[in-house]
């Protein structure tokens, strides 16, 4: 079944401030039962700005 307009961009809304509050996508695919590529598509549409790979744990390059 197939969103409406209005309720894509109402969840894409969402998505973004979640996203661009801290949350991950993986989280965001939880929570809205989306596919992690429905979700990374509306962040990117949305306008989100996007985090580079790897999280908190991959801040440091170990020698």
């Amino acid at each position: 079944m197939r969103q409406s307009k209005a309720s894509r961009d109402q969840m894409m809304t969402q998505l973004r401030n979640a996203y661009e509050s801290g949350a991950s996508i993986r989280s965001l695919v939880a929570i809205s039962g989306k596919s992690y590529g429905s979700v990374h598509s509306m962040l990117v549409q949305s306008g989100a700005v996007m985090r580079s790979r790897g999280g908190p744990n991959h801040t440091r390059k170990i020698a």
